[in-house]
């Protein structure tokens, strides 16, 4: 995986503005590990980083299970967009010196979280992990998007011993996430939508 991630650090282009680079994938794809990974690589080669994640805006859980806990309501009602377009995403669009902030919600508390904004930089780079990054309300801020492509069995169990869930893609639980990424798959295609594919292995294509 050393060489996908160098591969990926020195295809994400310089430009004379922010750079929103997203890593997109599955649940249970290893997206914020191959994420801090390729910060790692950009600081090392003098560029700067600031790393998000998608995971800090999801919506309060009584809104997210609200219907009831379905593939459906993962896709539809996981996610607060409206804040991450608000808070991060659309600032880094602007460019130097808009107010931003990289964190909404704390899935862990459920709780809303008071942090204190920050002035878009001038050249830095947006690094953000997260499902369902390429959906149509998001797909237009991305300048380079990498897809990481891991089969379901191992996704699910890198999930089990995260989440403590069950090693099972049967599972009711996994279930509700493969078939919310089946949706995704479906509408957006997100394989082909991105600029790189890295698969399980390593290997890269795009």
């Amino acid at each position: 995986m050393t060489c996908a991630v160098d591969h990926v650090a020195g295809r994400i282009p310089s430009l004379e503005r922010p750079v929103l680079v997203a890593i997109d994938g599955a649940d249970g794809a290893g997206k914020t590990t191959f994420a801090d990974a390729v910060g790692e690589r950009l600081l090392a080669a003098g560029r700067q980083v600031v790393r998000a994640t998608v995971d800090d805006f999801h919506h309060p859980q009584a809104h997210r299970h609200a219907l009831g806990r379905t593939a459906e309501t993962v896709w539809e009602r996981g996610f607060d967009l409206d804040a991450l377009r608000r808070e991060l995403l659309d600032p880094w669009v602007r460019g130097p010196g808009s107010a931003y902030r990289r964190r909404w919600h704390a899935l862990a508390t459920d709780a809303y979280v008071d942090e204190q904004s920050e002035p878009v930089p001038d050249r830095d780079v947006l690094l953000v992990d997260g499902v369902f990054v390429q959906r149509p309300e998001l797909a237009d801020v991305w300048d380079f998007v990498v897809w990481l492509e891991v089969p379901d069995a191992i996704r699910v169990a890198r999930m089990a011993v995260r989440d403590g869930t069950v090693d099972d893609v049967a599972d009711p639980d996994q279930q509700r996430y493969l078939g919310a990424q089946r949706i995704y798959r479906t509408l957006c295609d997100p394989v082909s939508s991105a600029d790189l594919v890295v698969d399980e292995g390593g290997a890269v294509s795009g």
